[in-house]
């Protein structure tokens, strides 16, 4: 991993999540059963919220759409769900395979329109 330009390059996600989770605020373990999943997903859903914003008020509202400003809206998501995943037991990258197995599962030739309308679980 090099930094470069204040941007790190060819990380990987977890090393992502490791950096990442070096900025929360917890300083002991969960006094509470999920406070840190209550925390992420909080979090996740605000910064998501402030990134549809963005877009609204550029389509509604007039203003032009930042696209620097929308990637460090999308950057706080990733840092939410990084938070997330660590609270649930999971690193980023088993999450996102997790997540490529289900889609690969559910459409294993790609999106397709009628396995989305009948969907079998």
């Amino acid at each position: 991993m090099t930094k470069e330009g204040g941007y790190y390059n060819a990380m990987t996600p977890n090393e992502y999540q490791l950096l990442a989770l070096r900025t929360e605020s917890r300083t002991s373990a969960d006094p509470v059963p999920y406070t840190r999943l209550t925390e992420a997903l909080m979090g996740l859903n605000g910064e998501a919220g402030e990134a549809i914003e963005l877009l609204k008020k550029s389509l509604f509202q007039g203003h032009q759409l930042h696209m620097r400003d929308m990637a460090m809206e999308l950057g706080d998501v990733c840092w939410y769900l990084a938070l997330a995943a660590d609270a649930i037991g999971f690193d980023l990258e088993s999450v996102m395979q997790m997540n490529l197995e289900k889609l690969r599962a559910r459409y294993p030739n790609g999106f397709d329109p009628e396995r989305s309308i009948n969907r079998v679980e």
